[in-house]
C-alpha cells in the first residue's frame, strides 16, 4: 500500500463506485451520430431530428400512430406448438421464447389489431423486431392467416408492417412453409376487392420479403430501411462486383420499380387515409 492509497479514504472510493448513471437517457443516432435525448426522439416519433434517420419504432407505438383517435383492439392470436423441432443450439429454443416474451411482453414477433383508419376499417400487422429479429414462424404465420381472415370477416383492409430478419431458423422447413401459407393469405383478399398494403420498416429481409412483404397492392416504405433478401455482402461475394452504397435501401427499390413511395413517418398516416380514400 503505497501513500496515496493511504490517503484516499475507503468512503470516498466507495462512493464514487456505486454512483450509478442511467443508460437509457440519450440515444446515439446511427447515421448522423448525433447525441439524441431519448425523450426528443419519442417526441419526434422515433426520427432523428438533425437527419431524419429513423429509428425502429415500438409496436404500440406504431399501432397508435395508424388508428383513428389511437382506438383499436388488439386480438388474440391462435396458440401453435412451441417447439415442433426440440430444437437446440447454445441454449433451448424454449428458453429463447421465455427471454423474448419477458422483454418485449409479447407472445411472439408479431401483433394484430383492428380499428379504422381515417374512418376505414382496418386490420393492421406489426412485427417486434426486438422479438428473435422479427423472425417468421408459424406462429407469425398463423397470425397472418388470422388478420387476412379477419379483414375478410369484416370487409376490412389489410396493412402488415413487416420489421424482420427471415425465417426463424429454430424451426427448420415449417418457418420456411410460412412463406407459401402467408403468400396465399393475402391474396385471397383479392376475391373481395379488398386493399392489402405493406409498409415496409426496417430491416425488412428474407422470406419475409420473399413473400407477403412485396405482394401488397400497394408498397410503401420508410426512409432508410433495409429491404432485400440475402445480405449485400453475401451479394457481392458470389457476383463478384461491388454494388452501390444504397443498395437495398429504400430509395434504391423505389428507383427501380419495386416499391411505390418512400414516405416519412410523420406522413405515412395521411398517406395510409388517402390510398384507403382512393381504394375503398
Amino acid at each position: 500500500m503505497n501513500w496515496l492509497t493511504r490517503l484516499t479514504r475507503p468512503t470516498v472510493k466507495v462512493a464514487a463506485a456505486q454512483k450509478d448513471i442511467p443508460n437509457n437517457f440519450w440515444d446515439r443516432c446511427p447515421d448522423c451520430g448525433a447525441m439524441l435525448y431519448h425523450a426528443e426522439i419519442e417526441k419526434s416519433d422515433y426520427v432523428c431530428p438533425y437527419c431524419d434517420h429513423h429509428f425502429r419504432l415500438p409496436v404500440l407505438r406504431r399501432l397508435d400512430m395508424l388508428f383513428d383517435r389511437q382506438e383499436y383492439t388488439q386480438i388474440q392470436l391462435p396458440k401453435v406448438k412451441e417447439d415442433p423441432l426440440k430444437f437446440a443450439d447454445i441454449e433451448k429454443y424454449t428458453d429463447r421464447l421465455k427471454r423474448a416474451r419477458k422483454k418485449s411482453k409479447n407472445e411472439d414477433a408479431i401483433v394484430v389489431a383492428h380499428g379504422t383508419i381515417g374512418g376505414h376499417p382496418a386490420v393492421v400487422g406489426v412485427f417486434d423486431f426486438g422479438f428473435m429479429g422479427g423472425s417468421m414462424g408459424t406462429a407469425v404465420g398463423e397470425a397472418i392467416v388470422t388478420a387476412s381472415q379477419l379483414a375478410l370477416l369484416q370487409e376490412a383492409s389489410l396493412i402488415l408492417v413487416p420489421a424482420s430478419g427471415g425465417a426463424r431458423m429454430q424451426e427448420g422447413m415449417l418457418s420456411l412453409m410460412q412463406m407459401a401459407r402467408t403468400t396465399i393469405a393475402v391474396k385471397k383478399l383479392r376475391s373481395k376487392k379488398l386493399p392489402y398494403i405493406t409498409i415496409l420498416s426496417d430491416p425488412t429481409m428474407g422470406g419475409v420479403t420473399a413473400s407477403f412483404a412485396m405482394l401488397g397492392d400497394i408498397s410503401l416504405a420508410e426512409p432508410g430501411a433495409a429491404i432485400g433478401f440475402a445480405g449485400k455482402r453475401v451479394i457481392e461475394q458470389i457476383v463478384r462486383e461491388k454494388l452501390p452504397s444504397n443498395f437495398q435501401q429504400a430509395s434504391y427499390l423505389l428507383e427501380h420499380g419495386m416499391i411505390d413511395q418512400v414516405v416519412h413517418r410523420k406522413d405515412l398516416r395521411n398517406t395510409i387515409i388517402n390510398i384507403l380514400d382512393l381504394l375503398q
